[in-house]
């Protein structure tokens, strides 16, 4: 089970001399077209970085390639996890082929919530805690824990 969160043509740019997607393009369509939008969804993601000076900063991660993806296909971005305590959100993805839907790779991100005027951690406010509490809430039947890295880093 998943949240579809985005869907993204493999342009030229982004492959290499093996006429597949290249390594580092992975964790740039993980990051722009799933976390900027999980993020926007919490009200954490640019505006807020731009208008309170608070956002979330990536620690920690691990990926897989699973199977490769060449230019002019299509990948859905899936959300497969989500969780957070004060300071943290834990958050895993999936990237599926969108007409052959086998997984092309997985991130699971560690991220910390962090006031950019002080460059520190912070904790995030109560509204925000209710906005991701609600999401968790509306979603988790969605969500698979299994096999998830973070999940210790996590202080409930």
């Amino acid at each position: 089970m998943s949240i579809l969160l985005n869907t993204q043509k493999i342009i030229k740019d982004w492959t290499d001399y093996n006429n597949h997607m290249n390594v580092a393009y992975y964790v740039l369509i993980f990051d722009l077209y799933g976390t900027e939008t999980l993020m926007t969804k919490f009200n954490m993601g640019e505006h807020s970085a731009k208008t309170t000076k608070k956002s979330t900063m990536v620690v920690e991660s691990h990926i897989t390639y699973d199977q490769e993806v060449n230019e002019g296909e299509e990948v859905n971005i899936n959300l497969t996890y989500f969780d957070h305590d004060k300071k943290r959100l834990q958050y895993k993805f999936e990237m599926t082929h969108k007409e052959k839907e086998y997984l092309a790779s997985s991130i699971e991100f560690l991220s910390l919530y962090v006031d950019l005027n002080k460059r520190k951690v912070a904790e995030f406010e109560d509204e925000k805690i209710k906005i991701m509490n609600e999401f968790i809430k509306t979603n988790k039947i969605n969500f698979n824990n299994i096999g998830l890295k973070f999940s210790a880093k996590l202080k409930k």
